[in-house]
């Protein structure tokens, strides 16, 4: 009998803690570009969304930067990123033990941030083998969350219609889209002082509450695949 469903994984947030980094390198080059920026805007505004989306919206609010400018920030703020994810980056409390309990499930990545940040995220915290790679990344699809497409791809390309994956995602705007692509989601909302869930959506606080909440969306999965 096939798998009833396949899981579609965010990264940042999701399976690596790799957010309370970012927003501080992030604000670093932000504010040496003359974008007012702080740890907190990222994790309370922000979280998830692609950066020429947030460098967008600053500059709406405190001038355009010169395209070099804007350019070399990015550049070397993913640089900082880079470095520091090799040595600073831990796993999401819970999720190998998790992933271990999921047993043969088909999964993957399908994640905002570029290829090479997902593979460095994963590689650095032991979970590259639970996905080898089953990697998809906005910027290799084309397509960024909060729009469907990347999940669409993602699961059309694992070989299942958008009713049989689930996607888990701990950030509003992969919610968002994942219910926009018509699949079922769990979202792990590990800031509910800051964010709703967004209606259709099931509501976890802990990976450890990932496999309950997979039987329940798929009783077929109650009794274990391991």
């Amino acid at each position: 009998m096939p798998d009833p469903l396949c899981l579609l994984f965010d990264c940042d947030g999701t399976l690596v803690d790799s957010e309370p980094l970012l927003a501080d390198v992030m604000a670093k080059y932000l504010n040496r570009a003359g974008l007012p920026f702080t740890p907190d805007d990222y994790l309370e505004r922000f979280r998830g969304a692609r950066f020429a989306s947030i460098v967008a919206q600053l500059e709406k609010r405190y001038g355009a930067l010169d395209d070099a400018v804007r350019q070399r920030t990015e550049t070397d703020m993913r640089a900082e990123m880079h470095e520091r994810m090799l040595t600073e980056l831990t796993p999401i409390e819970g999720v190998i033990d998790t992933l271990d309990t999921l047993g043969s499930l088909p999964r993957c990545i399908a994640s905002n941030g570029p290829d090479y940040k997902i593979r460095r995220a994963l590689d650095s915290t032991g979970l590259r083998g639970f996905f080898d790679e089953r990697i998809y990344s906005a910027y290799s699809v084309g397509s960024w969350k909060p729009d469907p497409g990347l999940f669409l791809h993602a699961g059309r390309d694992m070989g299942f219609s958008p009713s049989d994956c689930v996607v888990i995602d701990d950030a509003e705007v992969g919610v968002r889209a994942a219910l926009a692509a018509g699949m079922r989601v769990v979202h792990i909302n590990r800031f509910p002082q800051h964010e709703r869930t967004p209606a259709g959506a099931v509501t976890i606080h802990h990976m450890r509450e990932l496999p309950a909440a997979l039987a329940r969306l798929s009783p077929a999965l109650a009794v274990g695949h391991r």
